[in-house]
């Protein structure tokens, strides 16, 4: 036998006994046995997935009885329209995660403080309104994809309550549900994308239907540095579709951590010129 025949063997050796491994270490792993009440070990944890930085939702669950938070730590919207200027600043909204099956997750999203300005450029009259802003509850339910595979999907329902109506809040409860995708392209790169349908409040009595849609593309630039580049839309009944040009960075703190930053930009009329933030999320 040649020597370059002898390495390739050894080398087909190599992966049939990593393949084997790595089908003995998934058969230890059966997280149908874990719920809310008995967690996910370390060991059988998967890869770490946040629904943010980016406004397309991730397709992947927390793990059974692993809570995960995702933060704003702080975030800003500015946008001038021609009559009126308007800043939002977001500060502190969360999203907390608990991984109920190795499928199923609940989310509970609160908007811990808003603090809203709005400006007529012909008059100067100001407008401010601040405080408490909305609690939604979602549930995502993995279909498939979650532990392996190229693809991964799931299906979001949510409903926002209807707390006590304020300056922030329509104090109605509105609704909707997302459908969140992802595929692998390769090394270091994937795609993700959503589309969703809200009940919102309409601007007189009754519901409007609202049609959302984004794709984003990701690429690993280092080992722990991640970006992203994104398309975001928003179809109203009755007024203008309002589009946004994201991008944002994600830097890894360990497999539990992680960093963002980034900013959302305007391409039409009707969406906020730009929307700065950063952000960071943790599992535990």
């Amino acid at each position: 036998m040649t020597t370059l025949a002898r390495l390739a063997t050894l080398a087909l050796h190599g992966l049939l006994a990593t393949d084997a491994f790595a089908a003995d270490e998934n058969a230890t792993c059966d997280k149908t046995q874990y719920d809310a009440f008995h967690k996910t070990p370390a060991a059988c944890l998967r890869e770490m997935s946040t629904d943010r930085p980016d406004q397309t939702e991730s397709p992947y669950t927390v793990d059974a009885g692993r809570f995960q938070i995702e933060i704003d730590l702080v975030s800003a919207s500015f946008d001038d329209d021609g009559s009126t200027t308007t800043r939002t600043w977001n500060v502190l909204p969360v999203n907390a995660k608990l991984g109920l099956t190795s499928r199923v997750d609940f989310q509970l999203l609160v908007d811990t403080y808003v603090d809203t300005r709005t400006e007529d450029d012909a008059s100067g009259v100001v407008a401010d309104a601040s405080g408490f802003g909305d609690v939604t509850t979602r549930m995502k339910i993995n279909v498939w994809g979650n532990d392996g595979g190229r693809t991964a999907l799931a299906v979001m329902p949510f409903v926002k309550w209807p707390l006590p109506s304020s300056d922030i809040r329509n104090g109605k409860v509105e609704s909707g549900v997302i459908a969140p995708f992802s595929v692998s392209l390769g090394e270091h790169w994937g795609m993700s994308a959503m589309t969703e349908v809200d009940w919102v409040v309409a601007s007189g009595d009754g519901y409007d239907t609202v049609w959302v849609n984004s794709v984003s593309f990701a690429r690993d630039l280092t080992v722990n540095l991640g970006m992203y580049a994104e398309l975001f839309t928003v179809r109203f009944p009755s007024a203008p579709w309002r589009g946004q040009a994201d991008v944002g960075f994600t830097y890894a703190i360990g497999e539990n951590a992680q960093l963002d930053w980034g900013c959302n930009f305007g391409i039409t009329d009707s969406a906020p010129d730009y929307n700065p933030f950063v952000g960071f999320s943790a599992r535990f």
